[in-house]
This record gives structure tokens, sequence and C-alpha cells, in this order.
């Protein structure tokens, strides 16, 4: 069986003497969507900025492609073929579309922008309409649309998503998981942290379900989709 591209093993991470998250282990195999699901504050977003080394963690290790990433700089890490959308979104607000997408090719440099601004253009339609206007001005979802695009720039062989679907309306949420589907089908190896368990799952090969920042359930997307326990406390009993 070939390595998993990503994978954790018995990682502790404390917030001076809060435990965030503790003995967690997992992994995410080349050319899968993997999903962590569970409450606000259950150490999820932790989990994925410990990736970048912030924070960094207490023991155990993160391995990526083999290789023991967990005392890597954040600079190595993204320049290595990892990147994130973050929670919130972070875009730069006073940077026009195209200047955000720009951005994103800092770690690879700026030899394909040109390809890949098209591309991204290809993928959200609507920031090629709105490419010449500055981010603070698009609503919601479409700034989610343009932190996924800037982080596709560097042209990650894993993309890492904090809470995609945050705060926009369910419509757009819609549009947005099926944007992720497309990018899945061509190959990309996604891991997905979300709230929304409905989406996550139905996107996900596999998932792992995250309680007071230990591991507590895994299976694939379908079994985690019909567990009466994650029905009810992530589905609303649907």
């Amino acid at each position: 069986m070939s390595m998993p591209m990503l994978e954790f093993r018995d990682v502790d991470v404390f917030y001076g003497p809060i435990q965030a998250l503790q003995n967690v282990s997992l992994q995410v195999n080349a050319g899968e969507t993997v999903s962590l699901i569970g409450a606000n504050g259950a150490g999820k977003s932790t989990l994925l900025m410990s990736i970048f080394g912030q924070p960094r963690i207490a023991s155990g290790q993160i391995l990526y492609q083999g290789e023991d990433i967990s005392r890597k700089s954040t600079h190595f890490v993204a320049a290595n073929g990892i990147a994130q959308s973050p929670e919130g979104r972070r875009v730069f607000p006073d940077m026009t579309v195209e200047e955000n997408l720009m951005m994103g090719t800092i770690p690879i440099g700026s030899k394909h922008q040109a390809e890949d601004l098209q591309r991204m253009y290809t993928l959200f339609p609507r920031l090629q309409e709105r490419r010449t206007q500055r981010a603070m001005t698009m609503s919601g979802g479409e700034q989610q649309m343009l932190a996924i695009a800037r982080a596709l720039m560097s042209r990650p062989r894993l993309l890492l998503l904090d809470e995609p679907s945050l705060g926009l309306a369910p419509i757009v949420v819609k549009q947005i998981f099926q944007t992720l589907r497309e990018l899945a089908a061509t190959g990309m190896t996604i891991f997905l942290v979300e709230q929304n368990a409905h989406h996550a799952l139905k996107l996900s090969d596999r998932a792992y379900v995250m309680v007071n920042g230990q591991i507590c359930m895994n299976g694939t997307g379908a079994e985690l989709l019909g567990d009466p326990e994650v029905r009810k406390a992530y589905l609303g009993g649907i």
C-alpha cells in the first residue's frame, strides 16, 4: 500500500496549559477527499493550522509524503505543495480580485500565472466578472471563491479548506461544494474541515469526527452519513 500524502501520528497540541489536540492520528491519501467534522471549538482548525507550525505540536508527528514536517517553516510547507483556504476567507480587502489571485503564486513564482489565472476564471466565472473589483466590495460567497482560487494558484498537491461554508447562504454553499466536487474529479487531494457535516460527508471519500480535540469516529463519507450517532449530533437528527 502506498504511503499517505498527509499523516498525523499521535499528535498532541497545547495552548499554554490547555490541551487542544490529544493523541490525534489520521491520514489523507493521494486523490482522496477527506473531511474532519465536529462542533465549533472541537479543535478542527487547530489541527489544520498545526500543519503550518502555528501552533507547533507538542508531541507526535505530522508527515507529508513520508517526511516529518512538524518542525518545518510555514514557507517550506507552502513551497512544497500544501495550500490552505483559511477560515473566515481572509482575502486582501484593498487589492483587486486579480491581485489577490497573484498573491497565491508567491510560494511557486509567477511562471504559470497567466495560464492559471485563466484556469481560475473558468472554474469561478464570477471572479472573472469581478477581476478589477476590490475584494472588500464582494459578497461573502464571492470572497470564499476567491480564497479557494488564491490557494489553487500555488498549484498545490494538497488543498486544505477551513470551514468554506461558514456564514454563507445555503444556495452559495451548494455552489462552493459543487466546485469542490469538480476539483475532486480532477484528482486533486482535498482535506476539508467543516461544521456543515451534511455537505462535507456527501463530498468525502472518508471522514473523521472530532470531539474535544480527539478523533472519536471515522469511516467512509457514506457510512458516517448513515450513522445514527452522527445524524443525531451533526445532522439535526435527519
